[in-house]
């Protein structure tokens, strides 16, 4: 049993992680065994672990089907944001990545912000602001030549030849159309699109059987795939696999979610740079904040990407050399100390920073417990820590990691508040 000191510190936490929402969070309550603590700058801080998303939530919007890896779910940055926030309010994402934050918070009526180091994020997130009509893009599609100029780059071992010259043309298309200023939203919703569709495991993809969507490998590393799996790469109709994707993305888009998606693009605001250093969005501007940054040197986030990056025309060693990658729970600690420095200044009075991290190193370092202190230190309020149980993933399977056993398995969301 809990002394009724803690029993307060408890109750606390819970009605200042739903202020006035009316919202219901624990049906029942949660059991001792679900509570613990964590000790930063002289006091002890609750953690919850429960199941507070999932398969239990409702479904997702489709538009969210865009794959990169070492994205959460939808459901966490909804889960704060009908919470914490009123239809109106700026939500922002400091590590946008895919843009699940932005996207949700759009669908949901608030105002958006993101920012990411890599281009790559813009180009994924801000189309889907826009979402367009399928004919539309069926039509665009048939003014884009399917074969482009080779620029002596193999693709053979991911593509059939006649897979890869349609590659290549919707290639020339966008960046020709980027450098002469006539890209448009069906441009850019096309591009997102096709730069989704490169590389999977499935037919759905431009590719023979690869890694998990995306996840590009060498080439001499899918050369032995195939030879595994005693496979060549087949025909692939690039222009239908758009198609067919886009519809799928806007499948089951409301009309109010179309509405919510409009208005959030009159003013979003999609930053390319350093987190540390957002001088574009102004001070006390973001009611919420819900991201989750690189954890260490976990995931190689731009060796993930180089066949994206060479489609949409990026350089991905540049890239890769701005990508923070810190090697040490020290040196990961420095650079996020910045973040929640900027972090206080962007959020108003009132405002929340919802911070996923995970575990890991096989469990040893809870990032958690080195997050608590550091937004403590930039001037925040802690909360304290919600953990979310994660169950088996579709990805988590295809790399054969063990629920719990292997990389970042689990949410943790250290709740901040600015005073």
């Amino acid at each position: 049993m809990t002394g009724d000191g803690e029993e307060a510190v408890r109750r606390s936490f819970l009605a200042g992680f739903i202020p006035d929402s009316g919202l219901p969070v624990f049906a029942p309550s949660p059991p001792e065994e679900a509570w613990d603590s964590v000790p930063a700058e002289g006091q002890a801080y609750p953690r919850l672990s429960l199941e507070f998303w999932t398969s239990k939530q409702r479904q997702a919007a489709n538009l969210h089907e865009i794959s990169y890896r070492a994205c959460y779910k939808p459901q966490l940055p909804r889960h704060f944001i009908e919470r914490l926030t009123q239809p109106g309010d700026r939500v922002y994402d400091p590590f946008s990545g895919r843009g699940t934050t932005a996207l949700e918070a759009a669908l949901l009526g608030r105002r958006v912000a993101a920012n990411d180091v890599n281009p790559l994020s813009r180009m994924l997130a801000e189309p889907r602001l826009t979402p367009p009509d399928p004919m539309a893009v069926a039509k665009r599609l048939e003014a884009i030549p399917r074969t482009g100029a080779e620029d002596g780059l193999d693709l053979g071992m991911f593509f059939h030849p006649d897979t890869a010259a349609e590659i290549r043309g919707l290639r020339h298309w966008c960046l020709d159309r980027a450098a002469s200023g006539g890209l448009d939203a069906l441009d850019t919703w096309i591009r997102m699109v096709a730069t989704n569709r490169l590389t999977g495991h499935s037919p759905g993809f431009f590719s023979v059987y690869t890694l998990p969507p995306n996840q590009a490998l060498t080439a001499e590393k899918q050369r032995q795939i195939n030879l595994q799996r005693d496979q060549t790469p087949p025909y692939r109709d690039t222009h239908a696999l758009i198609l067919r994707k886009t519809r799928q993305l806007l499948t089951r888009l409301e009309p109010a979610q179309r509405r919510n998606l409009a208005a959030a693009a009159l003013d979003a605001r999609f930053l390319t740079g350093d987190a540390r250093q957002t001088r574009e969005l102004p001070e006390a501007s973001v009611a919420l904040t819900v991201t989750s940054p690189p954890f260490l040197d976990v995931v190689d986030y731009a060796g993930d990407n180089w066949l994206r990056c060479w489609f949409n025309g990026l350089d991905a060693q540049a890239i890769s050399q701005s990508i923070s990658t810190p090697r040490s729970v020290e040196a990961w600690s420095e650079a996020m100390a910045e973040v929640f420095m900027e972090l206080h200044r962007l959020t108003r009075p009132g405002g929340f920073v919802a911070f996923e991290v995970g575990e890991i190193r096989g469990g040893k370092v809870k990032l958690d417990e080195v997050v608590l202190p550091l937004g403590l230190r930039a001037g925040f309020r802690a909360h304290g820590v919600l953990v979310n149980s994660q169950v088996f993933t579709k990805t988590a399977h295809i790399w054969g990691v063990g629920n719990n056993a292997k990389g970042t398995n689990s949410n943790r969301i250290v709740l901040f508040e600015r005073a």
